[in-house]
């Protein structure tokens, strides 16, 4: 009792490490995008760099930043003072506007006691259009590539590194504010971790770190135990890659088998020309988000629940891209549709604890220029809520982040001080939501009025797909992008870049989430 008392208490400090990280984070930063979205994920490592503790910010970042600490270790060698910087989506990142900051912790003057790190999203990285998610052909059109490397060298900041990455962006002073702000928060980090150290000792804080890795791997080879074995296939797609028309599909098969699961993505399509493409990383962490919610929050999230998970993905495939693919979207659009075909091959197994899909898509835009008042270049980046797939005992939400991505809204009045446009219109789009004894949660409006000229990129999906009910519910209405030029309305691409002039409105509307179980039909 008084050991299982003691983990749940270490677990917590853990977390609250991880948790004062992400607060320093957003109060330092200079960027709406993570000042005010908090487009940002913060979380604690062992020494040998496995996740220990995560605070509650965003699936995505938190599933796939294990490989990013593993990179680091694999090609660095850290002293006390070192800090390490990498967004390659090849060597732990996910795409390039994820920067992640890695920082050892040492106690004892030279005694490695783990890691933190912190990623965030950089409303620009460089690349061939503001905001860094292009319609690109392939990495290198995406942004600045930065491999596993120090920022910082026994404390000393490596300057030549730091002047190369801000000549190659395109808002620099932003950027070194949101750069510094990730610094602040692994330092405070690095401090709250040799405070815990100081006050148990070194031995305790090591030991409940491996405790709580062994308590989360027993609790999820019980919950799997739970599950009726079989092997559940479920196959949904991508609308297209932004450069082809044609459907991506995407499949899996679940093989449940005691308390172990593989998750095999075997028949899933090629890598596509376009940006859709998932780094492995990418996969691994969306499984792990789907397990966890099935399994249970009160299972320590960290890296002992993926041990009897096994991700099986076809190196080569839009599930494991290869270097240099294009995978600015894969993040942020792939994600979501794993997500989606889990979820439809476990409600065969579990059809009561499933939920019907969620929007399916993160709606991203990136809006970039010149501000003429301001004389400087800007550029925004955000994602739009939409709406939630129903379950069996609850309607969906509507107009709220769903799955992969956790951020919160950017508030209008922050948006519109920061950037040359305003909102015209921001509203839930009723009935949108897909018909069922639940109904899936409604999508959302949103317009934006153009005060300058600006170059816009939308990355979208679920425009010609439908978010899938469950049960017998109905299918989410898809989504809509939509420019409107002196008073004529043009239905744009799911994917997309534009030049708009002064005057011009840019109208998106997400989809609706599925819902759950067939209304019974009028005598």
């Amino acid at each position: 009792m008084q050991k299982a008392v003691e983990r749940e208490v270490f677990k917590h400090l853990y977390s609250s490490v991880a948790e004062e990280m992400g607060v320093r984070l957003q109060r330092s930063a200079f960027s709406p995008n993570i000042k005010e979205r908090c487009d940002f994920s913060c979380a604690v490592f062992d020494d040998a760099g496995q996740l220990v503790a995560q605070a509650a910010h965003i699936p995505v970042h938190l599933g796939a930043m294990p490989l990013s600490v593993e990179a680091c270790r694999r090609h660095l060698t850290f002293a006390p003072g070192d800090v390490a910087i990498l967004n390659d989506p090849f060597h732990g990142g996910t795409h390039l506007p994820d920067i992640t900051i890695v920082s050892p912790v040492f106690v004892e003057h030279d005694r490695l006691l783990g890691f933190v790190a912190n990623r965030a999203h950089h409303a620009d990285v460089g690349g061939m259009s503001p905001g860094s998610m292009p319609l690109s052909r392939e990495l290198y059109q995406e942004g600045v590539i930065i491999p596993p490397v120090k920022l910082m060298d026994a404390g000393r900041t490596n300057q030549a590194l730091w002047d190369f990455f801000l000549a190659n962006v395109r808002t620099p002073r932003e950027r070194a504010g949101d750069l510094q702000a990730q610094l602040a928060a692994n330092r405070i980090g690095e401090q709250r971790l040799q405070e815990l150290a100081s006050r148990y000792g070194v031995e305790r804080i090591r030991g409940n770190m491996s405790e709580l890795l062994a308590y989360s791997e027993q609790l999820t080879r019980h919950g799997i135990r739970q599950l009726p074995n079989g092997t559940y296939r479920y196959e949904d797609v991508l609308d297209d890659d932004g450069i082809d028309d044609k459907p991506i599909p995407i499949a899996v098969a679940v093989t449940i088998d005691g308390e172990e699961v593989v998750v095999d993505f075997e028949g899933s399509a090629p890598q596509c020309e376009g940006s859709v493409n998932a780094v492995y990383a990418i996969t691994v962490s969306a499984t792990a988000y789907v397990f966890r919610c099935l399994l249970g929050l009160d299972i320590p999230g960290n890296s002992g629940c993926m041990v009897p998970i096994h991700v099986r993905a076809p190196e080569g495939s839009v599930v494991n891209a290869r270097f240099p693919a294009a995978v600015a979207a894969g993040n942020v659009e792939t994600s979501q549709r794993i997500v989606d075909v889990l979820l439809g091959a476990l409600a065969q197994a579990c059809p009561d604890r499933v939920p019907a899909a969620s929007q399916g898509t993160m709606n991203n835009f990136t809006i970039g220029g010149w501000d003429c008042d301001k004389q400087r270049p800007f550029a925004y980046y955000e994602t739009l809520g939409g709406g939630m797939g129903a379950g069996a005992d609850c309607p969906g939400a509507g107009g709220i982040h769903s799955h992969m991505t956790n951020t919160m809204n950017t508030p209008v009045e922050a948006l519109e001080y920061a950037y040359p446009f305003r909102i015209s219109r921001y509203v839930l789009r009723e009935g949108t939501g897909g018909a069922g004894i639940q109904a899936g949660g409604n999508g959302v409006t949103r317009e934006i009025e153009f005060l300058q000229d600006a170059q816009v990129t939308i990355v979208s999906d679920r425009r010609k797909s439908r978010p899938f009910g469950l049960a017998g519910g109905g299918a989410g209405q898809s989504g809509r992008n939509v420019l409107i030029r002196k008073g004529r309305e043009k239905r744009l691409p799911g994917k997309t870049t534009l030049s708009v002039s002064t005057g011009d409105r840019l109208r998106i509307e997400t989809p609706g989430g599925g819902g759950y179980g067939a209304l019974k039909k009028k005598a």
